[in-house]
């Protein structure tokens, strides 16, 4: 599924739609440069999936959770910018809390695809000319063979 976003307000909102289809056990690559609105995309899955937050990058803290508000799943929000590898993300013991949450990885794409044959991959492009940006969103696993129906 690809999606052109003009601005926050509405990456935030595709958030919102994504976290719809997010429940215990998901887990979520964000991949994009500096800038390009992940941390963006992950406040509003969180509103959607109506966490504690506020939703803000993790990047040097490494890894927050935010707990549930309700019965929903906790959201584990990490920031792979900082490790050097595979080793120091089996360190933040992802795998332990996965099953019970919402698990979404910013930078972590050729380290934490371990973690879940079923994912999103998510590739947040910026556009040369002006603030828009253009969102891949990809399934990998059966779980998500309708992505793109189900965000239309």
């Amino acid at each position: 599924m690809r999606a052109e976003v003009r601005n926050a307000e509405e990456m935030r909102e595709l958030g919102v739609r994504i976290a719809g289809l997010l429940g215990p056990g998901d887990l979520v690559v964000l991949t994009g440069a500096l800038g390009a609105g992940k941390t963006t995309l992950t406040q509003g899955i969180g509103e959607g999936l109506k966490v504690r937050g506020p939703v803000t990058s993790p990047t040097f803290v490494i890894a927050r959770v935010h707990p549930p508000l309700g019965e929903g799943p906790a959201l584990v929000h990490a920031d792979a910018y900082r490790l050097g590898g595979t080793l120091e993300v089996d360190d933040l013991d992802l795998d332990a809390s996965i099953a019970d949450s919402v698990t979404i990885v910013e930078w972590g794409e050729g380290l934490v695809e371990d973690l879940s044959e079923q994912r999103l991959e998510i590739l947040i492009e910026s556009s040369p000319d002006d603030d828009r940006r253009i969102v891949h969103v990809r399934g990998v696993g059966s779980r998500w063979s309708d992505i793109s129906a189900a965000l239309i």
